[in-house]
């Protein structure tokens, strides 16, 4: 599967754009976040506009995040559900998502034990933080119930 229209839209409300690069919050280090969440080989003077945002996000890091979702699911997903899951590993990683419970329930075909595992995933640096409270809240409710 690839991330739909709506999908690419949805990392992007969730991460929002810089044009500056930045250190994460959780930690105020490395890793640097640039454009719309990107965190691939970002220097901390970097800078980018939206144009370049929206490459780096439709044609590489977005991809990566799916081609994870389409090699570690096993099940079938609706697009609604395939969405949520490349949002989720886009913020989360890769091997975050291989090694999670989120995973392992879908796997076995329980996609609402799956999905109440979202709102566990707030913590960076063991602090909640409050943006990532509303991320999982929104890619949960865009798993179980679609784009409203």
């Amino acid at each position: 599967m690839h991330v739909s229209e709506q999908g690419i839209e949805l990392i992007k409300q969730l991460e929002g754009f810089s044009d500056t690069a930045y250190p994460d919050p959780a930690t105020g280090s490395a890793p640097f976040t640039i454009g719309f969440g990107r965190t691939h080989k970002v220097k901390p003077d970097q800078r980018c506009d939206r144009m370049q945002a929206d490459y780096w996000l439709r044609h590489q890091d977005a991809p990566r995040a799916a081609e994870c979702v389409n090699n570690h699911v096993t099940r079938p997903l609706r697009q609604q559900e395939f969405d949520a899951l490349v949002s989720f590993v886009y913020n989360v990683g890769c091997a975050n998502f291989r090694a999670s419970t989120l995973l392992k329930l879908l796997n076995q075909g329980n996609k609402r034990g799956a999905s109440s595992e979202f709102p566990k995933w707030v913590y960076a640096n063991h602090k909640q933080l409050p943006g990532l409270v509303k991320r999982r809240a929104r890619e949960r409710d865009v798993f179980d119930n679609g784009y409203l």
